[in-house]
């Protein structure tokens, strides 16, 4: 075989595989679960083998639910990184959203003012991430891991430091209704999703968010308002972690400012690298960060269907972001080397 025949297999194999993503992986990971959960079944039937719970359609709606906050997290997240920064404070962002939305929602008559509330005040975090970044030129890094301590604790303070609760909450439908038979949860990240893909696949703007990303400096000299776009990309997250706040309260019916969204940041992360979303921007999609949130929904879910411990949860949880990098590494690499 020749090396210019080797060279193209190679190009057509890598080409096959950033066309697919990580959709195969999603797939064999819902036929393991289906599997798994039959056998652990079958243990408890005495030997008999039994149907898997993990493909039945009460526990998919599940998945589907669990993972719908994710992926509007995940969403701003996915835009955040293509301008090539990073945001470890959507998971306070949305604690203290939540707090905000539960406290408003008990006004006499205008509890629904929780929802608009609840978001404004993710936008007014993000903003002020994007303001710093943008501006006074502080790594994103930094900025966002102080916002991550500095938000939460003023989630804490607005609730008082507890858990604040309304049992009659207006808008407990987003949480637990469902709309032409799928669960609100889900029509709202499906709403965001779409939202998002055409502002990066059909505007200007889309345009600008991945080109700062790929060159910052190529971008600022060919006219692009390069602090406008990074100033647009934290906005948006944190406007997407109120809505997670939302989201998360009409779930519980509650918001906790110390517990409530931890960890989150993670996650949202996790499903943008796994999804295809290059670490040093201008390289993704919000399809990808789909596919990569339900993976990190279907991994969860499927380990408890299984019984896995939580320790083992966090262990599995914490390998897979490892991977999501190392994979982003390769590909990086791969197409430098192409």
């Amino acid at each position: 075989m020749s090396e210019a025949v080797r060279v193209r297999r190679k190009l057509a194999f890598r080409n096959a595989i950033q066309v697919a993503g990580m959709l195969p992986i999603l797939v064999l990971l819902g036929i393991m679960f289906q599997l798994l959960s039959g056998w652990v079944e079958a243990g408890n039937l005495s030997g008999a083998w039994a149907e898997g719970r993990f493909m039945s359609w009460q526990n998919l709606s599940i998945v589907m639910q669990q993972a719908s906050i994710n992926t509007v997290l995940a969403a701003g997240m996915t835009v955040v990184i293509l301008t090539g920064g990073i945001d470890l404070s959507v998971g306070s962002i949305l604690a203290a959203s939540a707090m905000v939305a539960v406290i408003a929602s008990k006004l006499e008559g205008l509890g629904l003012l929780g929802i608009p509330a609840a978001m404004l005040c993710g936008l007014l975090f993000g903003a002020i991430n994007g303001a710093l970044i943008a501006f006074m030129k502080l790594p994103p890094f930094i900025v966002t891991l102080g916002s991550l301590t500095a938000v939460r604790g003023i989630a804490r303070l607005i609730g008082g430091d507890t858990t604040v609760f309304n049992p009659s909450l207006p808008f407990a439908f987003i949480g637990n209704g469902t709309l032409a038979g799928l669960p609100w949860l889900v029509v709202i990240a499906i709403a965001v999703i779409l939202v998002t893909w055409f502002i990066l696949r059909r505007t200007v703007l889309g345009v600008h968010i991945y080109a700062v990303g790929g060159n910052p400096d190529a971008s600022r000299l060919s006219g692009i308002k390069v602090w406008a776009v990074i100033l647009f990309a934290y906005a948006l997250a944190g406007l997407y972690a109120g809505l997670g706040g939302v989201m998360s309260a009409a779930r519980l019916f509650a918001a906790n400012g110390l517990q409530l969204g931890q960890s989150y940041e993670l996650d949202a992360i996790a499903a943008v690298i796994l999804g295809g979303t290059s670490f040093v921007g201008g390289i993704g999609s919000i399809w990808g960060t789909l596919i990569g949130a339900l993976i990190i929904a279907v991994l969860g879910n499927g380990l408890i269907l299984v019984g896995v411990s939580d320790i083992w949860q966090y262990i599995i949880k914490g390998l897979v972001i490892i991977g999501a990098v190392a994979l982003d590494r390769y590909r990086i690499q791969g197409s430098a080397r192409a």
